[in-house]
């Protein structure tokens, strides 16, 4: 790294910094994304996250693009590394004795597997009766499912997302990137703050959260439950149209690039009827409210194409907001780097790193205005910390030699 670098990574990375979760230390057990989300989430506002990994690594560090582990770059900030071989029992006591000065243990093995190692919540919270233990898994820790590997994509699919995504003469789409995981990742770390904030008001000693991937996925389609039990009624697939509203779409533009469009008030409506030049559309019988409007949906969409595809995108997104209608473009990644909305609010923004010089990142969300997260560290090297972590701990030198020589820790 050169001085340049350097200056770059102090200016970007305060590894001094005090935030929210200040004195909030996380073991996170986990595996590839759900829980490294949740621990991601918790680190970005000042927590002491503590990644325990196995020999081997998470393997997050083999997801690769271009030749780099550029989601354990991105998930794995904030966080310290210490590699624990848990298949050996003397590691499994440095994990107890990490325990005891933990707030928050974090895991996604397959159900019943913490109680094989020995490490069962019983045993946890005995030796922490304070401990937040959060247990991720695909279907949960009971129930006819529990045993099932629990994959994201399985739970895209049961859950009802897939059968919601695509188009209606075509198969269901199961999401190009790990909704489900992400999903339960954010519902973790929200459990987590409501279980710590339990126990600093009384209300409980340690608990443990037992959170699915499908449960916050298929909280995500709302009404459709109550729906189909009033109505009998399963909602169909319908492309990026919707079942609820109508105009709202996607159109292509006359260079080809495409607009989102949504008139889901009735106000909004008639703003986009009267810039396409067809204000007597407002009291069409077929478009006249909103449930005329979802019932002649692919007239609409007819109509409303048409208009697009004689604008360029540019000139479309111009007269569309003029008329204060919602309408967006459709980005891909490319567009966002453009974009001078994600510039100035720094949507987007450079972190060091030491392979790549630097990495775009998205930058910490929510924006608190009095705590604010920050990036303290750079994802960790595979045991970075292990050796700082072992001597925390009160471990000694000797003891730690005893550990590497047994198998059980490995020192980077």
């Amino acid at each position: 790294m050169n001085q340049n670098d350097a200056e770059f990574a102090k200016k970007v990375f305060d590894p001094d910094y005090i935030g929210a979760l200040d004195g909030v230390r996380v073991l996170d057990l986990s595996r590839l994304v759900s829980g490294n989300i949740a621990s991601m989430l918790l680190g970005d506002f000042g927590a002491d996250v503590i990644k325990v990994e196995p020999p081997e690594g998470d393997p997050l560090r083999a997801w690769r693009d271009g030749g780099e582990s550029l989601y354990w770059k991105t998930y794995s900030r904030n966080k310290r590394s210490i590699v624990l071989n848990l298949r050996v029992d003397a590691a499994k006591a440095v994990l107890l004795s990490l325990v005891e000065e933990s707030e928050v243990l974090i895991e996604n093995f397959k159900p019943g597997t913490l109680e094989e190692m020995g490490l069962s919540p019983e045993v946890l919270l005995k030796r922490n009766p304070k401990l937040v233990i959060l247990r991720i898994s695909g279907f949960g820790q009971d129930g006819p499912y529990s045993p099932l590997p629990g994959f994201g994509s399985l739970v895209e699919a049961m859950s009802g997302l897939a059968d919601r995504t695509g188009f209606s003469d075509r198969e269901p789409v199961l999401p190009p990137f790990p909704v489900a995981d992400m999903t339960a990742g954010l519902y973790g770390a929200m459990a987590t703050l409501l279980a710590l904030r339990s126990l600093d008001h009384a209300l409980s000693a340690g608990q443990v959260i037992d959170l699915s991937l499908l449960e916050p996925l298929f909280s995500l389609l709302g009404p459709d439950a109550a729906i189909y039990n009033l109505t009998g009624e399963v909602k169909q697939r319908v492309g990026s149209a919707s079942n609820t509203t109508a105009p709202r779409n996607v159109y292509r533009c006359l260079d080809g690039k495409y607009i989102a469009l949504s008139g889901s008030m009735p106000s909004m409506a008639e703003r986009i009827f009267q810039e396409i030049g067809r204000p007597d559309l407002i009291d069409d019988p077929r478009f006249v409210d909103n449930s005329a409007r979802i019932l002649n949906r692919d007239e609409l969409d007819e109509l409303l194409g048409g208009w697009f595809a004689t604008k360029s995108s540019k000139e479309a997104l111009e007269k569309m907001r003029a008329a204060k209608a919602t309408v967006g473009p459709v980005y891909d990644i490319a567009d966002v780097f453009r974009d001078r909305h994600f510039i100035e609010r720094e949507i987007l923004v450079s972190i060091p790193d030491d392979d790549l010089g630097e990495i775009p990142v998205a930058n910490i969300v929510p924006r608190l205005s009095a705590t604010p997260g920050r990036f303290s560290r750079p994802a960790p090297s595979l045991g970075l910390h292990t050796l700082d972590i072992l001597l925390e701990a009160g471990l000694t030198r000797a003891a730690i030699d005893d550990l590497i020589r047994a198998g059980a820790v490995k020192i980077a």
